[in-house]
């Protein structure tokens, strides 16, 4: 038996709630053709510009499409983590949240399902990728183990930038909330996802290199050669964890602060 809440009414298991909430978030991609577009056509776009229109001019020793992909698959998972912050920003300026918080439910199932339901999203958008990128002559040289920790790593990733993305949707309007894609895919131009940083001017070099997105990419890009990272998978984690850390955090006291108005 669920538990009686203060109004008499039934509760629901917190899985049961979150359940529902994925299953939603689910129904609205299906149904938005922006979020369908937004979800696995944008992705092998991108995939097909960088390694078929600008890929000859950087092509140096026949291995540009294995360097490349790693960097755009995390810019797609970002990319696509970051549509999160628009979903929620409508859920709150719509008042859906507030009518959620009227009902019997877990607290912040809402927000759980935004963030797994962008984790299924964001690793299904990859299977289209990663099969143009090996048509077009990708050869990932990862045996079972490193797939298996490229996943986990890649779930990571998309988990750490949603809750990010949920941050964002809190507190901007709709219109502020989509213009974080904007950040998710500007930021690994500046990274070693496309090109080397050395290859940058020497006052972009630091820059790149400390951001997230380069040792995530590097991480990335590791697993999947079949190299075991290095230094850069405990500066991936660092700043995945900690990005992590801090959005769960915040997004659950704007979340409560937002129901207590």
């Amino acid at each position: 038996m669920g538990a009686i809440t203060s109004s008499g009414a039934p509760r629901q298991a917190p899985i049961a709630d979150i359940a529902a909430m994925v299953a939603r978030e689910a129904r609205r991609t299906l149904r938005s053709v922006d979020g369908l577009v937004s979800a696995f056509a944008i992705p092998v776009a991108i995939m097909l510009v960088f390694v078929v229109v600008f890929g000859g001019a950087i092509e140096t020793d026949g291995q540009y499409i294995d360097y490349v992909v790693p960097g755009i698959l995390v810019l797609c998972l970002g990319f696509g983590s970051a549509s999160t912050a628009t979903s929620v920003a409508q859920d709150m300026t719509s008042g859906t949240i507030d009518r959620f918080k009227t009902l019997p439910i877990f607290g912040a199932s809402v927000l759980y399902g935004h963030v797994i339901a962008s984790v299924l999203r964001n690793l299904a958008a990859c299977i289209p990728v990663l099969g143009v990128a090996l048509l077009l002559g990708f050869r990932p040289h990862a045996d079972l183990a490193g797939w298996v920790f490229a996943i986990v790593f890649a779930t990571l990733i998309i988990v750490a930038f949603t809750w990010l993305s949920c941050v964002a949707g809190l507190v901007l309007s709709v219109d502020a909330a989509n213009s974080i894609t904007f950040i998710f895919l500007f930021l690994p131009y500046v990274s070693s996802g496309f090109v080397g940083t050395d290859t940058m001017p020497v006052w972009l070099q630091g820059f790149a290199n400390a951001q997230p997105f380069t040792p995530v990419i590097e991480t990335l890009r590791d697993l999947l050669g079949g190299v075991a990272p290095g230094a850069e998978l405990w500066q991936a984690c660092a700043w995945l964890v900690g990005i992590l850390v801090a959005s769960v955090i915040g997004s659950m006291l704007l979340y409560r602060r937002t129901v207590a108005k």
